[in-house]
């Protein structure tokens, strides 16, 4: 269950920038010198606005691995990050999302479990456990990194701090502008216009990495994928 709130997490919470010194960096061509400039704070929020209004609805399969970053938090992390028999397990499934604010990310590897949001209500399904959590998409909650794939882009610039270490490369960190948030830093790669990698850092010194495939831009999604009826004999727990 505890791979399944992390999950939910990233999707509705989705350092320094030297954290991700691989990513942000890109090799120059043979002969040539380049000199990484990073991007003014308005350059950044600019350039991720503009490939987030092409972004209509999504399609990808995911991959997705936490790990512990911070030894001195462990024993935090172990009270309310993920159990350490899930720490470095690799999590695979599909991700749906379109505007305005659906989302749908389905884990089938090592175990099946599902996130849908029609916008309004979020389910959260385990059908090991036989059971289905209905939570109110509420101010707080919308407030997070979903709203990176499938929210607005306006409210993003409001709520995050953008920051892009190297403006010739479509890579950004973005910082939380409250204090309070479940998350420190969310950064996101794109190739061309579309995601193929998000890593966030939490409080707990936990960094989780999910990386996109087989990233279908702007397909057609019927609506209905982003609804939720319980299954006949499922435990439904309101929260």
């Amino acid at each position: 269950m505890r791979h399944l709130q992390r999950s939910l997490a990233i999707l509705l919470a989705f350092n320094t920038a030297a954290v991700w010194p691989v990513i942000a960096s890109a090799a120059p061509a043979a002969g040539q010198m380049t000199t990484q400039v990073a991007a003014t704070e308005a350059q950044a929020t600019t350039s991720l606005n503009a490939l987030l209004n092409k972004l209509g609805s999504l399609q990808a399969n995911f991959s997705q691995t936490t790990k512990a970053t911070a030894p001195s938090k462990q024993v935090a992390s172990s009270k309310a990050g993920l159990k350490s028999s899930h720490l470095g397990q690799t999590f695979s499934g599909v991700m749906q999302v379109k505007r305005q604010g659906l989302f749908r990310w389905e884990t089938t590897s090592p175990m099946k479990q599902l996130i849908v949001t029609s916008g309004k209500t979020v389910w959260i399904y385990d059908p090991d456990l036989q059971q289905a959590t209905r939570q109110t998409l509420d101010e707080q909650m919308s407030n997070t990194p979903a709203l990176l794939l499938s929210g607005n882009a306006a409210q993003i610039m409001k709520s995050y701090k953008v920051t892009q270490p190297n403006n010739a490369i479509p890579y950004f960190v973005l910082y939380p502008r409250a204090k309070d948030g479940v998350f420190e830093s969310l950064a996101i790669r794109f190739e061309g216009n579309i995601p193929t990698q998000m890593v966030l850092a939490d409080s707990l010194g936990q960094q989780t990495t999910v990386v996109f495939s087989d990233a279908k831009l702007n397909p057609v999604i019927a609506n209905s994928q982003f609804q939720f009826v319980p299954p006949k004999g499922v435990d439904v727990i309101d929260q």
